[in-house]
């Protein structure tokens, strides 16, 4: 269908405008304060809403093959349209991990089969899958990246061999992305930790993944990417010590290192473990409050490139917790649980957008900043093509909100296959109305439209 969005607060490239969008064909037509057309259209009056380039996620699990018991990718695409997000990247640690290029090609087998989100997925990094990996260079403008896990990971995807590591920064041409934690120094601070205690509580992870653990695996990457002139892209920071290795003083089109921030490192801090506990178990570790502080800092005058959401789902049960019968979610009755053991990973795909605009309404970042960082700012990064902008002859990947409309995160209106949210209770002062994925509304009235499926990404590389 063709559609005409009437009336709307246009958010874009650092600005706000009034009017009308054109989609045809799936991409944006035109653009003007007032549009007519001789063919048949569908009109939307979009008066009091405003209209955001589609958000587009550079770091998801969506868990299949192999971890379908927990998400697949009909489910969080589902969920992700559902928060405004058309664009996905995917990281490797499936089961089995995409460390072939046979088996990186089933999984965009799947997503064009179920993802109602558009998509794209990093291949995976081992000590012992060099040549697979270089095989990647072939793919540039049909893959986003290659995945390298620098701290402990699902399976074998930790690359801790330096010579492995150094052919690797050296020989890819595509965008690295990095998981940035050092893996003996966390050995080392969980053997002293469990030394002094025989149970580990929540709040103890921070602990064991502290800021300089995270420090020292950036500053390698960094060094290792420099040597080689490789395109690094760091993701999750969650230190306020390892911002000092990033840049506002070059524009994003020309840097070589960029970084990432996620939605949960905006928002908690380690103070929330006493609440929410293993709820907010997740590697990087969220830590102490001036971290955050730092990182929204850092964010806002542009040494942080994204935010993304890292979404990494696991059962209640895989966390060591149960869900009560009046629907709150607490560890088990009996005092057991993980103790310690609880998977690392948040659901968090179907919330960024609202959760950035909840800080909107705080005065913390502008609307306009929003959209650079989740939607410009990735396109710009991953070299994305004709997408996360609203121009003329882009694909038609657009959200509308309504600012003034409150929307209270609940298990009845939870998407994920998972079925929880670390976000539960929490009412955002903002709501998502409609996405379109490549022209077609997916989602909208809180329904979807089941029959759109989204894109394989392309890169301009």
């Amino acid at each position: 269908m063709n559609y005409i969005i009437k009336g709307t607060s246009i958010v874009n490239e650092s600005n706000i405008s009034y009017g009308d969008i054109l989609i045809k064909d799936g991409r944006i037509e035109k653009i003007a304060s007032n549009i007519d057309t001789k063919y048949k259209t569908t009109d939307i009056n979009a008066e009091g809403l405003h209209l955001l380039p589609g958000a587009i996620d550079d770091q998801v699990h969506f868990r299949e093959p192999g971890l379908t018991h927990k998400a697949n990718i009909y489910t969080e695409s589902r969920a992700a349209v559902a928060g405004g997000v058309t664009s996905f990247m995917e990281m490797p640690n499936t089961n089995p991990p995409a460390f072939t290029q046979e088996l990186l090609e089933e999984k965009y087998t799947i997503a064009s089969k179920t993802s109602l989100a558009n998509y794209s997925f990093f291949m995976g990094t081992s000590n012992d899958n060099y040549d697979e990996v270089m095989r990647t260079n072939e793919k540039k403008k049909d893959v986003c990246g290659v995945k390298i896990f620098m701290g402990s990971s699902t399976g074998n995807l930790l690359v801790d061999n330096p010579l492995t590591l150094d052919k690797i920064f050296a020989g890819t041409e595509l965008l690295i992305a990095t998981h940035c934690e050092e893996e003996s120094m966390i050995k080392a601070n969980m053997e002293k930790l469990l030394s002094q205690k025989k149970i580990l509580e929540p709040s103890d992870h921070p602990v064991i993944r502290n800021e300089d653990v995270c420090f020292e695996s950036s500053f390698k990457a960094i060094q290792l990417a420099k040597k080689n002139n490789t395109r690094l892209h760091i993701l999750h920071i969650s230190t306020a010590k390892e911002l000092q290795l990033f840049t506002n003083l070059i524009p994003l089109k020309d840097k070589r290192i960029t970084a990432e921030v996620c939605v949960h490192h905006l928002h908690f801090t380690a103070d929330d473990y006493a609440t929410l506990g293993d709820r907010i178990k997740c590697n990087p570790a969220i830590k102490a409050p001036h971290n955050r502080a730092a990182l929204w800092e850092a964010l806002l005058d542009d040494r942080l490139d994204i935010i993304a959401t890292d979404h990494a789902p696991h059962t209640l049960e895989e966390k060591g917790l149960v869900r009560n019968a009046d629907g709150s979610i607490t560890p088990p009755a009996n005092g057991e649980g993980h103790k310690g053991g609880a998977h690392a990973g948040l659901p968090l795909v179907q919330h960024p957008l609202l959760l950035m605009l909840y800080y909107v309404k705080q005065g913390r970042i502008s609307i306009e900043k929003v959209a650079e960082k989740m939607c410009h700012a990735p396109a710009t990064c991953f070299q994305l093509k004709e997408r996360g902008f609203i121009r003329e002859g882009y694909f038609a990947d657009l959200v509308l909100v309504d600012l003034n409309k409150q929307h209270t995160v609940s298990k009845d209106n939870i998407y994920y296959k998972c079925g929880w949210s670390p976000l539960e209770g929490f009412t955002f002062p903002a709501t998502i109305e409609k996405t379109f994925v490549n022209g077609n509304i997916v989602y909208g009235n809180n329904g979807f439209d089941e029959s759109v499926r989204g894109m394989r990404l392309q890169f301009e590389r």
